[in-house]
């Protein structure tokens, strides 16, 4: 398994895979669940190698850390797991 971090810059620099509906799926402690958010409510700050910003259906904003991301889907399609272990 690929690190998601790594996984992020393929989608972002590969024009032929990152032509595709993206969406992370990152554990969210509050709920107890994980909370798939598409692609284009992720925001990475140049150099940061540890979490990214993700806005929220209701426009709030929450800073993950990346070990908290679960999945990764693709056009529906899931395309990368860290497993179960929490």
């Amino acid at each position: 398994m690929i690190p998601i971090h790594e996984l992020l810059a393929r989608i972002r620099w590969d024009p032929a895979f990152g032509r595709a509906r993206f969406a992370i799926g990152y554990w969210d402690r509050v709920t107890g669940a994980e909370v798939k958010v598409p692609l284009e409510r992720i925001q990475v700050a140049p150099g940061s190698h540890f979490s990214f910003e993700a806005i929220e259906a209701d426009g709030t904003l929450h800073t993950v850390p990346f070990h908290r991301v679960r999945t990764v889907w693709r056009d529906g399609e899931l395309v990368w797991s860290r497993g179960s272990a929490r």
